[in-house]
């Protein structure tokens, strides 16, 4: 073989040596993920984060759905620690069924297999987990934040609702902490709307989450709460358990006054 001929066959390993040490994870922690992404994400996710936008039929995996559907996920690129973290956490994901809107339940993989799953996604770049600080936060302030741009969906005080067909998760439930809240703010998840730094800076997301953690158990000094579920679950206490006692106590009372 000549040198020439070695010319194209030489850059053909480089440039798939080049190729092949981008897409490898460059931690320990990484290396785990990137093993455990082919076991439960590559099926709908594709390789290396890439995407799947053709559906592919997908058969039995681990936590899915033991019934013949298609595989379709948007790609890993960009999104970073901070979705990959939040969908994992929540349980979203892995996702036992393609199509209908996923639901937060309890954390099905262990935490040292998330922190995995979430430095290899992170390797392919994108942002990382928020800190906020609910410390520099404004309680008012994130009131009135929530007021206008979520209680519309999740109610005034974050007990969840309906948005068309879809499902406002309430967000009193156990595990929803501080990062859940400014994870699902940052990334929109389902139909919920991104808020983006320019949307939301720092401060006044501190303050959108120290509101929801105090929403979740708010004081009632009032007397019953009934869980602050709305005027409408309150009006209904009020027709069909007080007014019933209140007309059996009238009935009482009148057959006491007549006998």
């Amino acid at each position: 073989m000549n040198a020439r001929a070695l010319i194209p066959v030489g850059a053909c390993a480089l440039l798939l040596a080049g190729s092949a040490s981008a897409a490898a994870p460059k931690s320990k922690l990484a290396t785990r993920g990137y093993h455990l992404y082919g076991q439960y994400c590559a099926s709908c996710h594709g390789p290396n984060g890439a995407g799947r936008t053709q559906p592919q039929e997908i058969g039995a995996g681990p936590f899915r759905r033991q019934i013949r559907q298609l595989g379709v996920g948007p790609s890993l690129r960009g999104v970073g620690a901070l979705a990959a973290d939040f969908y994992l956490r929540t349980g979203y994901m892995p996702l036992p069924e393609v199509g209908p809107q996923p639901r937060r339940r309890r954390q099905l993989l262990s935490t040292s297999a998330v922190d995995a799953l979430v430095a290899y996604v992170a390797s392919f770049g994108g942002p990382a987990i928020p800190q906020p600080q609910t410390s520099l936060g404004n309680l008012s302030q994130g009131e009135q934040l929530f007021t206008e741009r979520c209680a519309g969906c999740h109610q005034i005080v974050g007990r969840g609702g309906y948005a068309g067909a879809a499902v406002a998760e309430p967000l009193n439930s156990p595990g929803i902490d501080a990062t859940t809240i400014a994870e699902a703010v940052r990334i929109g998840p389902y139909v919920m709307p991104r808020f983006s730094y320019k949307d939301l800076n720092e401060r006044q997301l501190d303050s959108v989450v120290r509101y929801v953690l105090w929403a979740q158990k708010p004081p009632h000094p009032g007397g019953w709460g009934i869980d602050f579920i709305g005027p409408v679950p309150e009006g209904l206490v009020t027709w069909f358990i007080a007014l019933p006692l209140l007309l059996i106590f009238c009935l009482l009372l009148g057959r006491r006054l007549s006998s």
